[in-house]
């Protein structure tokens, strides 16, 4: 994907890592969150990667070479599928908004389309099928529509090409869930817009929130992402990823041996969760940082994946962590401070918020076979 701009230069703070094309804030992190939680801001996630898929076979198709169902949707639905190894593996994740009756657009992190699409014309055989890279397009996030807020509609914001809603966290048809809900979840909405359109529009910050209001909010409601949470060695239970992105009742797809072996029999090897963290230390937790059960000498159990300053909650962070850890030990974050003068490693204390649990065997929910 082409380098984009972002849509309000002046006062931009840019983010980093996979995230680096779009502001991380505006200098008023907590009051754009604020902003962005009641439904009165957007994120700029222009970094964000579009792929179409179109054709007679489009539904089927995808429904054959993915871990979800996409034949019977309806125009404007919203879904989210993955692609597994054959070891079962999370190799692809998207998400998918029906846009036409054999039409689809699939909405990746950034630097992922280009292996989707590769696995998809691998994949494509005969299949009556185009792909299309969208780059005429852009995404805006937000808690609703952006095409509902009246300050934004006030700016002259163009027809949206397409809405994706995020299902999470609701158990989707064909889904299991492996831990709790989110209590009082934000969710989460794409609008798809014309970029060139968008980019031409006067933009003020009172109507934008940064990266790192989006990070807070998405780490709250416990949803994984493939930039942050996935990693090589990832299935989808560890992941809670079940609920959505695969549909454990559909006929064969890469990966469904593992998936139907650890649901019914075994139990995934690593779990995410939601730790809240000491803040009086006023030292920010940052992915790649070590978990380790009970304090600073306690053994290393798992990694920071995401973290955040949460406007109500304060600084929370997800990790994926070993699954034998107890829910309910005290755990310890490692945090390293400093500069090219010298280093040290501070650690904060965390409380554990569970995410994935292990789940008894039998208590899957029956759902018809396609």
């Amino acid at each position: 994907m082409s380098e984009r701009a972002p849509l309000l230069r002046h006062g931009a703070i840019l983010a980093d890592g996979a995230d680096a094309a779009v502001p991380a804030h505006y200098g008023e992190l907590l009051r754009e969150q604020r902003r962005l939680l009641g439904g009165r801001a957007v994120v700029d996630l222009g970094q964000l990667e579009l792929l179409e898929i179109s054709g007679p076979d489009a539904m089927t198709w995808l429904t054959t070479v993915t871990s979800q169902v996409l034949t019977g949707r309806e125009v404007g639905e919203s879904t989210a599928l993955a692609v597994l190894s054959p070891q079962g593996r999370v190799e692809h994740l998207a998400s998918a908004a029906i846009t036409g009756p054999d039409a689809a657009l699939l909405i990746t992190d950034p630097g992922h389309r280009a292996g989707l699409r590769r696995y998809l014309e691998m994949m494509r055989f005969a299949a009556r099928v185009e792909i299309t890279d969208r780059d005429d397009l852009r995404v805006l996030g937000g808690v609703r529509r952006a095409d509902e807020i009246p300050a934004l509609v006030e700016l002259g914001l163009p027809e949206a090409a397409a809405v994706w809603t995020d299902p999470w966290p609701a158990v989707a048809p064909g889904g299991v869930a492996y831990g709790p809900d989110p209590e009082d979840p934000a969710g989460w909405v794409l609008t798809v817009l014309p970029a060139e359109a968008l980019a031409a529009l006067p933009w003020h910050r009172d109507v934008l929130a940064g990266m790192h209001a989006a990070e807070a909010l998405r780490i709250a409601d416990h949803r994984p992402r493939h930039a942050t949470e996935v990693d090589e060695r990832s299935i989808p239970h560890e992941l809670d990823l079940l609920r959505t992105a695969v549909h454990t009742a559909k006929g064969c797809y890469r990966g469904q041996e593992t998936v139907a072996k650890v649901l019914n029999l075994g139990q995934p090897p690593r779990r995410l969760v939601m730790l809240h963290l000491d803040g009086s230390q006023d030292v920010p937790a940052a992915a790649g940082g070590p978990v380790h059960l009970g304090g600073p000498e306690g053994k290393l159990v798992g990694t920071v994946t995401s973290a955040a300053v949460h406007v109500d909650l304060g600084p929370i962070a997800l990790a994926v962590v070993r699954r034998a850890v107890p829910v309910d030990a005290p755990l310890s974050v490692g945090v390293t401070v400093g500069d090219e003068h010298g280093q040290q490693q501070l650690w904060l204390d965390a409380s554990q918020e569970p995410i994935v649990l292990e789940r008894e065997h039998g208590a899957r929910p029956q759902t018809p076979r396609l």
